[in-house]
């Protein structure tokens, strides 16, 4: 028998900067070729912060239930044209309205998790996002890769680098995010500390002097970006996976063309390549390539929401990833 879907919901309203609150909102109603959620869990992501701390561009309040896109649950209702999956699969899915209790998709938006996954954690998005990543950074056993950023991102590309073989160099200003990398495989750890030269002086040491053969910036700004691009050897990859949203952003164009490297942005917008790395990624927890153990770190209801943009935002230390749920 098919569960009562009720008429309101609570969700998520950013109502202005740093101002954000449960409201009771309608539940959404679903669409023929779509189906109706109801969320298990949505991932906190860096690329909301804009939204909490504020930008002259954004309008308030936001949609209820924005900016959440890294939802998953359970589909309750499908409209009649919906035939690839059926009430209760437990799925994860694209939307950026998943800070909330219910929310639709179409099903070209939906990753269905296996059941060996029924009690997991699943914010696909992000899972996904690392996966795709790490695909379009091409990276094999026994070349010297650096993670210049150690957060939820980062981490996850270390153990995937690692798996296959790769020397890992991991970088980051925490030194509990490199506690963590090391576990995770990172060879060798390096704190960012106030001084950007010793710090590449150092990885480069690490590298033999060389450079790497892919150097990943996963954090999303000026100075890393900086870092980064300086430990990218003769015709290597500079990959960047952090989300720069704050401006404008210089290069050093002469060194780039000096080493012929390549210069990756490798965040994917198409729906479909973001799909396929959700099922890449469910795969890789499945057989333990990645492991959410340590990874996902804090749980907040919706209501405490202020309190999880919070923390996102000062990301103190054993701070990696938050989740918000119903």
């Amino acid at each position: 028998m098919a569960e009562t879907i009720p008429t309101t919901m609570g969700a998520v309203v950013i109502e202005g900067p740093r101002r954000a609150a449960r409201h009771w909102v309608p539940t959404p109603e679903w669409g023929e070729d779509e189906v109706l959620i109801r969320v298990e869990g949505c991932g906190v992501c860096g690329s909301n912060l804009p939204a909490w701390e504020g930008r002259p561009w954004l309008r308030y309040p936001l949609p209820p239930g924005s900016p959440g896109h890294e939802g998953w649950g359970v589909v309750v209702r499908a409209g009649k044209q919906v035939t690839s999956v059926a009430l209760g699969d437990r799925v994860s899915f694209l939307s950026d309205r998943a800070f909330a209790d219910y929310a639709t998709a179409s099903p070209a938006a939906l990753c269905v998790l296996p059941a060996s996954l029924a009690k997991s954690p699943f914010p696909g998005d992000a899972l996904g996002c690392i996966m795709n990543i790490f695909r379009r950074s091409q990276i094999r056993a026994g070349q010297k890769v650096a993670v210049v950023g150690a957060g939820f991102i980062g981490a996850g590309l270390v153990a995937l680098a690692s798996r296959v073989g790769a020397h890992v160099a991991a970088v980051s200003r925490r030194p509990w995010a490199l506690d963590l990398a090391s576990r995770l495989g990172a060879k060798e750890t390096f704190v960012m500390g106030d001084d950007d030269f010793a710090t590449v002086r150092a990885l480069m040491d690490f590298s033999g002097g060389e450079g790497f053969h892919q150097a990943i910036e996963a954090v999303g700004a000026q100075r890393t970006l900086n870092l980064a691009s300086q430990l990218v050897a003769t015709q290597g990859r500079l990959v960047i996976a952090g989300q720069h949203q704050d401006g404008l952003r210089q290069v050093d164009l002469q060194s780039w063309n000096t080493r012929g490297i390549d210069v990756i942005n490798a965040h994917e917008r198409n729906p479909g390549h973001r799909v396929a790395g959700m099922r890449a990624a469910a795969d890789a927890v499945c057989s333990g390539a990645l492991d959410l153990t340590e990874s996902i770190t804090h749980r907040f209801e919706l209501a405490d929401v202020a309190s999880a943009f919070t923390m996102l935002e000062q990301r103190p230390e054993g701070f990696l990833k938050a989740v918000l749920s119903p």
